[in-house]
């Protein structure tokens, strides 16, 4: 049996999954900021309503927001330093240019140049000054700054510099955590560099949400293997998780939309997520979350992970109604104080989850208490929903043809049985715990995102490099290495570049069974 937990700002979803079916679910109160209390519950609940021992469970995996919420809110970070290996190449843009004022203040600026880097094609650029390097991390040692990022120029292709540079920050700084971009983030330097610094500043705050699983589940007497989601989809090592607690970030709706498909077989729809603050769609192709053409952002800074092309609205069944004139909805939430403050609760807050008791999409409270919302104004509200629900559809669709939509979490009764652009609305059982259910049947992955010469290394050698790294770095997140498959081949010429260049992008995954199988 497995067990998935994801951990939302107001509720903490647990199910236990066994023989391809789910076996029992729970959802509890998101109770404090460490989570553990809500954690516990949620797991103790899920084995009750399963009628399982937590001797029976193999393995865990945890989703949780607590990473996206840190960098969002400008908490919970430790102050990071940064050795750049750039010079002589790269003096006009100094790190952190762009990024928010109060995050950069909240991480420092503590940045270290050096002489180094690698061309595109992977021959050096400038030989690594090693002497510089001793310095800065006596510097950093001095400072106490012992979370540090190494970013080298074009250290995707050729990791040798940064690997050095890290071997002789350990040494004189034994105490140092060192993030190597070339682990992190893909080829663009700015992007992978932020990347870099984000996770070296969240280090501190990985170890105690790891431990925190560890501890909770240890106590649950379920000393198991535990794996968390990373914003690709896939799942990885706690081990991993410390090293690279970045890759948790925005990682919630991929596992809504992992959910999705294991509750209905639907490898190519529109999944709305709709939880109590807010609604994430994003689309489902070929059983894969569709990916963003371009950069996105985490906690307002620009990075280049392989994330999922998801369009998040203010709404979710907390959302206030504002009765106008004119009628809105939100932005603002009574978030976990639903059971509080909304009208079928005994509250005075008229809320999206009253609207949907009032219409009779949802079971919940006493609908007679709604009466402060009369029946125009929820009939009202209810085509505000449906036509923020349909724009964004419409925003992640690929074409005008409908699309199947899957509705899970929480708030999914706010949608209406049928919207303009969908072909087929559907609201699965257990839709509610979907995020869980994505977090515990997830796969172990890793993936290469390099520049190659075709003319210098010819085709075939360039493609088993990165199929290398790829398979390397999946077992690094945990996966047994005669479980590893490849599940996508990407190359894309660079005709602004010479010797034939290629970005050749390759993922590769192992199935949960295997690793839990063999890890426990």
């Amino acid at each position: 049996m497995r067990l998935g937990v994801d951990v939302g700002g107001t509720n903490t979803d647990a199910v236990i999954i066994g023989g391809g079916r789910i076996l029992g679910a729970a959802k509890t109160p998101t109770t404090d900021p460490s989570s553990e209390y809500g954690v516990a519950e949620a797991v103790r609940e899920a084995l009750r309503s399963a009628g399982a021992r937590p001797s029976q469970i193999e393995a865990a995996t945890l989703g949780t927001t607590q990473v996206t919420n840190a960098l969002a809110e400008r908490r919970r970070l430790s102050p990071a330093a940064v050795l750049r290996i750039c010079l002589p190449a790269n003096r006009s843009l100094k790190p952190m240019i762009d990024w928010p004022p109060e995050l950069r203040a909240e991480i420092g600026d503590h940045v270290f140049e050096v002489r180094g880097g690698y061309e595109f094609y992977g021959a050096e650029a400038a030989p690594l000054d090693e002497a510089a390097v001793i310095g800065a991390a006596r510097e950093m040692r001095e400072a106490r700054l012992s979370n540090i990022a190494v970013v080298g120029l074009f250290s995707p292709v050729n990791a040798a510099q940064e690997r050095r540079a890290a071997g002789i920050i350990r040494q004189e700084f034994p105490e140092a955590a060192v993030t190597l971009s070339s682990e992190i983030g893909g080829l663009g330097f700015i992007e992978r560099e932020n990347a870099a610094i984000l996770n070296a500043a969240l280090g501190d705050l990985a170890l105690g949400i790891v431990a925190g699983f560890e501890t909770t589940l240890i106590r649950q007497g379920a000393g198991v293997p535990v794996y968390i989601t990373q914003n690709n989809g896939s799942i990885m090592s706690a081990e991993a998780a410390r090293r690279y607690p970045v890759l948790m970030a925005r990682s919630g709706p991929t596992n809504s939309m992992r959910g999705a498909v294991w509750l209905t077989g639907e490898s190519d729809a529109v999944v709305a997520d709709i939880g109590g603050t807010t609604t994430d769609v994003g689309l489902l192709q070929r059983g894969e979350p569709h990916e963003r053409a371009l950069a996105g952002e985490t906690g307002g800074v620009r990075t280049n992970f392989r994330m999922p092309d998801v369009v998040s609205l203010a709404l979710g069944g907390g959302s206030i109604i504002n009765p106008g004139p004119p009628l809105s909805i939100g932005p603002f939430s009574v978030q976990g104080a639903l059971r509080e403050r909304a009208l079928v609760f005994g509250g005075d807050t008229p809320t999206a989850s009253d609207v949907a008791a009032r219409l009779g999409r949802m079971t919940l409270g006493d609908v007679s208490r709604a009466g402060a919302l009369s029946l125009d104004e929820a009939r009202e509200a209810g085509a505000v929903i449906k036509r923020r629900i349909e724009d964004a559809i419409d925003r992640v669709k690929l074409s005008a043809a409908p699309v199947t939509a899957v509705i899970v979490g929480g708030g999914a009764g706010l949608a209406p049985p049928a919207l303009e652009g969908a072909g087929k609305v559907m609201i699965p059982a257990h839709g509610d715990v979907a995020n869980a259910i994505g977090a515990a049947v997830a796969r172990i992955g890793g993936e290469a995102d390099l520049v190659l010469s075709y003319d210098e290394a010819g085709r075939g050698d360039a493609l088993q490099k990165a199929t290398r790294l790829a398979l390397e770095r999946a077992a690094q997140a945990g996966a047994p290495e005669d479980a590893i498959e490849i599940v996508d081949i990407e190359e894309i010429p660079l005709a602004y570049m010479p010797g034939g260049a290629r970005r050749v992008r390759v993922r590769a995954a192992a199935s949960f069974e295997g690793a839990a199988g063999r890890r426990s």
